[in-house]
């Protein structure tokens, strides 16, 4: 990681133009600190634009930029999903059309208020001791089925999760996500707080499988390459292989959106970009990045994931009513 955070800052040089600024800003992170504190402390260092960061998870803060409206200190929003941009959309200002320029189709929305940072998978996590690539299901939906009774791990209470089940939803039907959700309560399937959680639950043994993002993984690796777990997609075109798009938007109350989109345009440089691939084991947004050769299965997740909008997935509210109906969250 030290050796890519080196290449970040002398990549980062290229930004010294506009490096005399003494600004602050405000960023509502719903990235967690571990990964964008780096990140920000390079920014700073190479522009001397201080970044004041107030963490939480991406639903926490964006209720509170609803809550705050014309009135809330942030600058930029980081959002682990593209849903919780578009629901903020009216919140947001247009960004410039320079940001953009060079991310790839499908990494930006039709609107310039937001834009996308990073990729990341959906994927199905396994026992490499307990599960046997002939045992793979063809769809998630088959993890209701009774030869996955007990087995299944899911972390309802997660945006990932909500935000995966709201695609289930737009794509295949309020009546199928709910049968599904359901259907994986009635199989026993066990349910956890986050995707750590869930990653850990399939090492100790308490559960074969989970439904996880898939860099959370190449973080146990990075740790002990022996950890006995691997990840997999489901069949091609799967729901269960849905494609988030990470990304920023900066609310129109922000009185420093020069230096907001300054921080935007050093997320997406190309040792940026090249940081999220290698050493967190996202997906870059931008193109000329050298793939990350450890993710194995889940390389190359454009050939597996469905085709979805990534402005249908707005309605995580409706979500939440479902999964509080079912007295999961």
């Amino acid at each position: 990681m030290k050796l890519i955070l080196a290449a970040i800052a002398m990549a980062a040089t290229s930004l010294m133009p506009f490096a005399t600024s003494a600004a602050e800003i405000t960023v509502y992170s719903g990235r967690g600190e571990s990964f964008t504190a780096p990140m920000f402390k390079l920014f700073e260092e190479q522009t001397g634009i201080k970044v004041n960061a107030r963490y939480g998870t991406t639903a926490e803060l964006s209720a509170l930029l609803r809550e705050e409206g014309d009135k809330s200190p942030a600058d930029l929003f980081l959002a682990q999903d593209a849903a919780s941009l578009v629901s903020n959309e009216a919140l947001f200002a247009p960004l410039p059309s320079d940001l953009s320029a060079n991310v790839l189709p499908g990494f930006k929305p039709a609107s310039d208020k937001w834009i996308g940072t990073s990729g990341r998978a959906r994927t199905m996590v396994y026992s490499t001791e307990r599960v046997k690539e002939a045992q793979f299901p063809k769809s998630v939906y088959d993890l209701t089925a009774p030869e996955w009774k007990g087995k299944v791990g899911f972390a309802p209470g997660n945006a990932s999760f909500q935000a995966f089940l709201t695609a289930v939803r737009v794509v295949d039907g309020e009546e199928k996500a709910k049968q599904f959700v359901e259907g994986l309560v009635a199989n026993d399937a066990k349910t956890y707080k986050n995707n750590t959680d869930q990653l850990q639950a399939v090492a100790d043994g308490e559960v074969d499988v989970a439904l996880v993002n898939n860099y959370y993984l190449t973080r146990f690796k990075l740790r002990d390459a022996k950890f006995p777990v691997a990840q997999t997609f489901f069949q091609k075109g799967d729901i269960g292989n849905l494609m988030f798009t990470a990304g920023a938007g900066v609310p129109a109350a922000s009185k420093n959106q020069e230096a907001a989109h300054k921080l935007i345009g050093f997320l997406l440089s190309p040792a940026a970009q090249q940081y999220f691939s290698a050493s967190v084991g996202e997906y870059p947004v931008t193109g000329g990045v050298i793939p990350n050769d450890t993710l194995g299965a889940v390389a190359d997740p454009a050939a597996f994931a469905p085709k979805v909008e990534i402005e249908a997935l707005a309605d995580t509210d409706g979500t939440k009513k479902m999964l509080t109906e079912l007295g999961l969250i």
